[in-house]
């Protein structure tokens, strides 16, 4: 099946541009790994139903962290959105922020068993993500630590997909084709 990173930066246009390549589909499996909306962060709420607004009826959607066991036992095409969500919740929830090097090594056995999913996906997926690699350095440990593990999860997806975008300024730049770099 045909696998689909898409990437850009904040207000881009990645998930309005994900959502337009399964806008064919009847069914869609909405993977949704991000914090649920909540009356504390009204801004955050009203992103969230702005999202749910423009999907049609027959998408459902699933909140989980979960990614990879979402993938395998999906019967329709997925589109997760957004990985750099899913992370920030994975780092949170085991408490990683303060210690790198092991949050690195569980953020690997995770990634990994995303990677297997991804590439051995039973239906269509896409796949939204932030790339946080070409701006300003992060100040602080936790940043530097979300900005090297996106990357590297950024990197393990899309070698292994048969289609990667950059969305920038509304603008699409099909990477498809471009060299993917050993490590």
């Amino acid at each position: 099946m045909t696998t689909t990173l898409v990437l850009g930066g904040v207000r881009s246009g990645k998930s309005r541009y994900a959502e337009q390549l399964l806008r064919g589909h009847e069914e869609v499996l909405y993977v949704a790994p991000g914090y649920p909306a909540d009356e504390g962060d009204p801004d955050w709420a009203a992103r969230v139903e702005r999202h749910r607004a423009r999907r049609p009826e027959g998408w459902k959607t699933l909140e989980t962290l979960d990614l990879a066991d979402a993938i395998r036992a999906a019967t329709t095409p997925v589109l997760v959105d957004c990985l750099g969500l899913w992370l920030t919740r994975f780092i949170d929830g085991i408490g990683g922020w303060d210690s790198p090097k092991e949050t690195g090594i569980a953020v690997a056995w995770a990634v990994r068993d995303l990677a297997d999913a991804w590439e051995n996906a039973p239906t269509e997926i896409v796949a939204v993500t932030n790339e946080v690699g070409l701006g300003v350095v992060p100040s602080t440990p936790s940043g530097g630590l979300f900005r090297d593990e996106l990357g590297r999860l950024n990197s393990e997806l899309s070698a292994r997909s048969d289609r990667v975008v950059l969305v920038v300024a509304g603008r699409v730049l099909d990477l498809s084709d471009a060299p993917v770099i050993d490590e």
